[in-house]
């Protein structure tokens, strides 16, 4: 049985230090299904994820492009943002099992939308509004 376990994070500086531990980690293959309101720093802890990987590449939020590859770290990094998926279908056009199953890591923001397609080990992470600004909450289950 997987736990969940959860991490108080103050501030940027501890979000970019919990994406490079998280990185270390990461193989071909895995998943990071991430799950969080608007604004909870979805994008900014791939960020921190992508730098940890080695990745020197500028990242961005793929919301019109729904995946955007990173291929100059350790690992790949396929970034997907499934905000605007209207039809389940459009992953199935998009090759999501070359990504999910590949080479690299794929990082997942809005996989509640997908939660179909995303593989039952995948890394989860629930990311929430802290008790004072900046702060996070991030529930996850390895």
């Amino acid at each position: 049985m997987r736990e969940e376990t959860v991490y108080n994070i103050k501030n940027e500086e501890e979000t970019n230090a919990f994406g490079a531990e998280l990185a270390e980690k990461l193989k071909p293959g895995d998943v990071i299904a991430m799950v969080g309101d608007l604004g909870t720093g979805k994008t900014t802890l791939t960020k921190a994820i992508a730098k940890g990987l080695g990745i020197e590449d500028v990242i961005t939020s793929p919301t019109f492009t729904i995946v955007k590859e990173y291929d100059d770290g350790r690992l790949p990094l396929y970034h997907f943002d499934v905000y605007r998926i209207g039809d389940i279908d459009e992953m199935y056009e998009l090759g999501y099992e070359e990504y999910f199953y590949g080479q690299g890591v794929s990082v997942v923001e809005w996989a509640d939308i997908i939660e179909e397609l995303i593989p039952e080990d995948a890394i989860r992470l629930n990311i929430e509004y802290g008790e004072n600004e900046g702060e996070r909450i991030y529930r996850c289950t390895f």
